[in-house]
This record gives structure tokens, sequence and C-alpha cells, in this order.
């Protein structure tokens, strides 16, 4: 009887274990947790971190539109309007006061005149005036590329928002939009420093598979022109490579030169040099200087893109531009990367070169 007691509690105990565990994962609270910890992870992946940075762009720029686009801001335009109606009534007074019979005096007060005018309408222009209104100026591809100029540092300056909460999103905008462009910066470099790592160790293989010449037989320490560069293990002992070695263990051994990343970054910085001339009607020095400035986070703001593209049709280029400055630091990052990884790698030749020599002439100092 108490053997059929205990067996009675031990199966009400499971029985409870069980209708708790299955009231747990029914529970909503739980499943909203676990949806939350798969977003999370998926916002840190590559995928995630790229989908990330441009909802926060386009997040960005609807905010902007709603903020500074909306205001009825328009004293630079009423200030202008106004310069203008005061620059024709003083000269109108001064044709009416001389009668146009003292030409000398007359050239002299209008010549005044202007001089007052320009001066003016300059301070008008330092102010923000443009001779647009705010939806004018705050369309949709123009606060995409406020929004990238402000949480990547560049900081063009063209577009600068007037109002108070426009000033106030813009601080806030980039307190919490730097610490994601970092996280993008890093991942994506990784991301495309593998691909093109992949991509020229297949270059690699096909380069010697025509030339039908074994891999040993290169030079382990040779870094000149096109060739690849052997790695180092952890002894400081140079690795060779083999027919018969796995792809894993081929791919931890190429590095990619720097001469190659030049290329890659001279061939997209080319590619956007011609983009940004025909399409800004820029010469090509103004338009390779802007995309120099621009993807190495300098931003001097005399050159930005959109001032010639006035059609609402040409306004879609704007957004290839944001496309084409957000790749080019990925860009950045991938050749950071690769050349640092070389550098590492020379780094540890360097150390085998050092520790190889030391040894030979203690053992000569020995003998």
């Amino acid at each position: 009887m108490a053997l059929d007691r205990k067996r009675s509690v031990r199966d009400r105990g499971s029985v409870r274990s069980r209708g708790s565990s299955s009231a747990s994962s029914s529970d909503p609270r739980e499943k909203l947790k676990d949806c939350c910890r798969q977003f999370v992870a998926f916002m840190f992946t590559q995928v995630g971190v790229g989908a990330l940075v441009v909802s926060y762009a386009i997040m960005g720029a609807f905010a902007f539109m709603a903020i500074e686009g909306e205001s009825e801001n328009s004293e630079n335009n009423d200030h202008v309007a106004h310069l203008r109606s005061s620059c024709l009534s003083r000269l109108w007074n001064v044709t009416d006061h001389l009668n146009v019979l003292e030409e000398r005096k007359w050239k002299l007060d209008v010549r005044q005149v202007l001089l007052d005018h320009q001066q003016a309408m300059a301070l008008a222009i330092k102010g923000g005036y443009d001779g647009r209104s705010n939806q004018e100026r705050w369309t949709f591809p123009s606060a995409l590329m406020f929004s990238l100029s402000v949480f990547t540092m560049i900081g063009f300056g063209h577009l600068v928002p007037r109002t108070q909460w426009g000033k106030i999103a813009t601080m806030l905008y980039a307190v919490f939009g730097i610490p994601v462009y970092v996280l993008y910066f890093m991942n994506m470099g990784q991301v495309l420093a593998s691909c093109f790592k992949w991509f020229y160790r297949k270059l690699v293989r096909c380069a010697d598979a025509r030339k039908d010449k074994p891999l040993t037989d290169a030079d382990p320490t040779a870094t000149n022109g096109n060739k690849e560069i052997i790695g180092v293990n952890s002894a400081g002992a140079v690795d060779e490579l083999s027919d018969d070695m796995d792809e894993e263990s081929y791919s931890g051994l190429v590095i990619v030169p720097s001469t190659a990343c030049l290329w890659v970054w001279l061939t997209y910085l080319a590619v956007g040099t011609i983009m940004f001339a025909e399409w800004e009607n820029w010469e090509y020095l103004d338009a390779c200087y802007f995309c120099v400035t621009s993807l190495c986070k300098i931003g001097m703001g005399d050159f930005v893109p959109g001032a010639n593209l006035q059609a609402s049709s040409n306004q879609t280029k704007l957004i290839i531009n944001f496309v084409y400055l957000l790749v080019g630091m990925g860009i950045i990052a991938m050749c950071y990367n690769l050349m640092k990884e070389e550098i590492l790698v020379r780094l540890q030749e360097l150390k085998a070169d050092l520790i190889e020599r030391l040894q030979d002439v203690s053992g000569r100092m020995r003998r």
C-alpha cells in the first residue's frame, strides 16, 4: 500500500510538471520573448546589419521630411522678397529725384543701391536661402542623403535643419545612428573581404592550372606583382600550398595582396567619378574630388549631389548616389581588413626571419 501511494504521488507530480511545461510553451509572453531573441540575433548578422542601416536611413528621411518639410519657416523667402521691393523702390526714387538729367550722379546712386542689395542677398544666401520652399528642399532623396551624412559622420552641410525640433531630432538621430554605422562598417568589411578573398583564390587556382605549375614551386616570400602571399603558421614557419590541400586550408593560406585592394578601390572610384560627372555636369576632377572626400568621410560640402537635379524624374538618381556611398564605405572596410591581414602576415614573416637569424648568431657564438 505504501508503494502504491508513492507511485501515485510521483505520477501526479509528473503530470503537474508536464502541464506546467506545456503551459509555459504555449504562453504568449514566452513566444514574444523568443521572437525578440530571434529578431535581435538576426539584426546582428551581416544581412540584418545591412537591412538595419537602410531601414534607419529611410526612417530618418521620413522623419526629417515630416519635421522640416512641413514647417512654415518662410522668413528667408519673405526677407528676400522685401529686399527686392526695397531695391526697386530706391531705384525709382533715385530716378524720380534726379529726373535722369544728371547721368553721373544717377549712376553713382544706382550703383550704391545695387551694392547694398548685393550685400543683403549675400547675407540671405549665407543664412540658407536658395530660392526653394521647404517642401522643394526636403524631398525624400534629399532627406535620405541628409540622413546618410548624419550617421556616417560625413556632414556635407548643404542641407541643415532650421526648426528647433529638427535640431533636436538630428542630435538624437546621430547619437543612435553612429553605433549602427560602426556595426555596419565592421560586418560589411568582413563579408566583402570573404567574398573577394574567395574570388581571388579562384583566380589564383585558375592561373596556376593554366600554367600547369604546382603551387609548391612558388616562392613563399614572393609578394611582387600579382603573386599570392603564403601564410605563416603559429610556430613562425612559412606554410606551403599543395594540390591535395582542402578548400578551407587553402583559403586560410592565400592572402590577397594590397595591390589588388588598391585596384578595386581605384575602379570603384573611377565608376563614381564618371557617374557624378555625367549626372551633375561636374568636371571629372571635381567629381573625383567629391568621391574621395565623401568616401573618406571628410565632407567638405562644396560639391553636393542634387544641385543640378531639379526635375522630379531625376531625383531618383540621388537614391543611386546614396547606394553608391553606402557600398563604397563597405569596400573601404573590405580593403582595410584585407590589408590588415597582409600586414599581419608580413610581420609574422619578419618575426620568423629575425628568430632564425638570432638562432644562427647564437649558434655561431657558441662555437
